[in-house]
């Protein structure tokens, strides 16, 4: 893959960044998603981190606004997220 120079990329680094994670509805999936996010973004902490539980309570969607300072950084965290296990959809 071709790297993409700053000049094209329509995100401006360093900025707030929100990814929206869904799963399956479980005790351990936000503090899940929290070790997986803190790798990629160790200054994140919860107070970023929005919990909605879908109308059935059968998934849980969070909503991380992670602190992106490159591409490959966003790269790196969507797909371990993307990835993992306890994941079915990240936005």
């Amino acid at each position: 893959m071709a790297a993409i120079l700053p000049s094209e990329s329509l995100i401006e680094y360093p900025s707030d960044f929100p990814i929206k994670v869904m799963g399956p509805t479980h005790e351990e999936f936000a503090a899940t998603i929290l070790a997986v996010v803190l790798k990629h973004d160790p200054s994140f902490h919860e107070g970023k981190m929005e919990t909605r539980p879908s109308a059935k309570g059968n998934f849980t969607g969070l909503t991380v606004t992670v602190r992106a300072t490159s591409r490959e950084q966003l790269d790196a965290l969507y797909t371990e997220l993307s990835g993992h296990p306890m994941v079915k959809i990240v936005m």
